[in-house]
């Protein structure tokens, strides 16, 4: 399928000869300007987040990614090894490492076996920590992936490659590729909303951008207290009609512009002006939590007057109710060299409730089957043990990129299901391996969207969010 004539919109012939000597510049334009969606219609500069058909009928219209950043101990909570704790204090088997690199300890490093105790859950069977109670108590709804990998194994480019399917920043993330994809349902919010809380993200704004897309599409982040967005507030004096009017002229020479030379970005400025005028409304309605019932905040022990992962995970359904597209979540802090049972304690007495409240919530108001909830890290943590005293590191893990475990439910994935196993020593994919760029086939296609077929022109060829690689995971799919 062309690009809609719209987006192969050239500059007049005096603007040209006019911007010539900016070179560079005006090719990165050319090259948004060519750019063209596969899905449905494709996106116009005079409206690129109009909704749009998808390639096929998906099952979701909107995903939840609760991404764990910093990396969760798997053999921690979810892939429980009696041969570990057999094995712990020896040195893992030569042939187990070999070729293997590692961020902070040999390979040779001892051994560590499970900290926690493992119990079976649902009618599903699902093996889980103790660390997790209230996913034990929804194990039937989700969708358990335990032999996930990736290629990366340090943080910044490990969240930035699960995000945006490749390892350097520059690339659109997934959340921008759905934009593009699908446009919005939305004129209130945007349509992309992306949240954070823990103690920061290695792979910072990368993960959330739009790359080389139109930047209409990037993920606008919101504050997870009080405004959502700073300065969005009219300042004293203007009343909405002087700004409704100040808007309008605004718009006006904006379009004028647009149809000169047809730069997507000035449609970016145009949706971001009227998005922020329609969030001085829709803003304080969206985060008064307070019209929540008592039981809803119990359920996901959420304070509505405290920033924290249940107050955003709340947002993020209220969000997907009011047609946000896609939501992010962010909580940082898994990075466990040290006192891996600690951490692991520490973050799932934050994470586990809400995480569980979110897809129960979901299921109970119909949500569940259209919202894809996603929950992971960027990759998992070694079987041996890290113990560095110059660094005052003990009982703790590396990183581990060869295997780590994931989860998803709703959206048309198959529920109370535990998918792929790992060896004996939870070092290697066993059984059902599954990329990273799987996972990002695996939440397109529930959306209806081709991860093959959903491309961009830039610097010469069509770019896709799974690079060349990737396929759908059928087998976990209803």
């Amino acid at each position: 399928m062309g690009a809609d004539p719209g987006f192969r919109a050239l500059p007049a012939r005096r603007h040209f000869f006019r911007d010539c000597g900016y070179g560079v510049g005006k090719m990165a334009l050319a090259s948004l300007l060519t750019g063209s969606a596969r899905a449905g219609a494709n996106p116009t500069p005079a409206d690129p987040l109009a909704p749009r058909k998808p390639h096929f009928p998906g099952k979701a219209k909107a995903v939840i990614h609760l991404f764990m950043a910093g990396a969760p101990s798997q053999l921690d909570l979810f892939d429980n090894k009696p041969t570990l704790a057999k094995l712990e204090g020896k040195p893992i088997p030569p042939e187990v490492i070999r070729g293997q690199r590692y961020a902070f300890i040999r390979p040779d490093a001892a051994v560590l076996g499970p900290r926690f105790k493992y119990a079976k859950h649902g009618r599903s069977g699902a093996e889980l920590s103790e660390m997790l109670p209230h996913l034990a108590n929804v194990a039937d709804d989700v969708c358990i992936l335990k032999a996930v990998h990736t290629d990366q194994f340090n943080h910044a480019p490990a969240q930035i490659f699960f995000n945006t399917g490749f390892a350097q920043p520059g690339r659109p993330s997934m959340g921008s590729w759905v934009l593009y994809g699908l446009g919005c349902e939305t004129k209130d919010l945007p349509a992309f909303v992306v949240m954070s809380t823990g103690s920061g993200i290695s792979g910072g704004s990368a993960n959330w951008a739009s790359g080389f897309l139109p930047t209409v599409y990037a993920g606008v982040r919101f504050r997870n207290g009080g405004d959502p967005i700073l300065n969005l507030s009219p300042p004293g004096g203007v009343d909405p009609a002087l700004q409704r009017d100040t808007l309008d002229l605004v718009g006006a020479l904006n379009r004028k512009h647009l149809d000169a030379v047809g730069d997507p970005e000035i449609a970016t400025r145009m949706a971001a002006y009227e998005t922020a005028f329609r969030l001085q409304t829709a803003a304080p309605e969206l985060t008064d939590l307070g019209k929540e019932t008592k039981e809803t905040l119990a359920l996901y022990g959420a304070d509505p007057a405290k920033p924290s992962f249940a107050r955003a995970c709340l947002l993020a359904r209220r969000l997907v109710e009011r047609g946000v597209r896609f939501v992010t979540i962010y909580h940082e802090g898994w990075d466990a060299h040290s006192d891996v049972a600690g951490n692991s304690r520490t973050n799932c007495g934050v994470t586990d409730r809400a995480s569980a409240a979110l897809v129960a919530d979901l299921k109970r108001r119909g949500l569940l089957e259209s919202t894809l909830v996603l929950w992971g890290g960027e990759f998992g943590r070694t079987p041996m043990v890290e113990t560095n005293p110059a660094l005052g590191r003990s009982l703790g893990r590396d990183h581990h990129p060869q295997a780590f475990t994931i989860w998803m439910a709703g959206g048309g994935v198959k529920p109370g299901v535990t998918y792929g196993s790992t060896d004996d020593l939870g070092f290697h994919p066993a059984e059902n391996a599954v990329h990273v760029h799987d996972v990002q086939a695996t939440v397109l296609n529930q959306l209806g969207l081709d991860h093959e077929k959903l491309t961009f022109r830039h610097s010469g060829r069509d770019f896709r969010l799974t690079d060349v690689f990737g396929k759908v995971v059928k087998d976990v799919l209803a």
